[in-house]
């Protein structure tokens, strides 16, 4: 698990917007990109090339489950 506090100093490497945790992955909150990276050992795989980027909707759902949207 990813330490709180390292968490509040990541953020998306192509964008800086703010992440969250989602399972074992972090989200980028940014709308245009939806970047998605993921952890491995606890350890995150901030590269670009390495994130994937996620559809609208599964994006909303995310966001929407951590209450980053309405």
């Amino acid at each position: 698990m990813i330490d709180k506090d390292l968490l509040d100093r990541l953020c998306c490497p192509e964008t800086k917007a703010d992440l969250v945790l989602d399972e074992n992955f972090l989200v980028s909150v940014d709308i245009n990109t939806r970047r998605r990276y993921r952890i491995e050992d606890d350890i995150p795989i901030m590269l670009i090339e390495e994130s994937e980027q996620l559809s609208m909707d599964e994006w909303k759902a995310i966001m929407l489950k951590h209450g980053r949207i309405k």
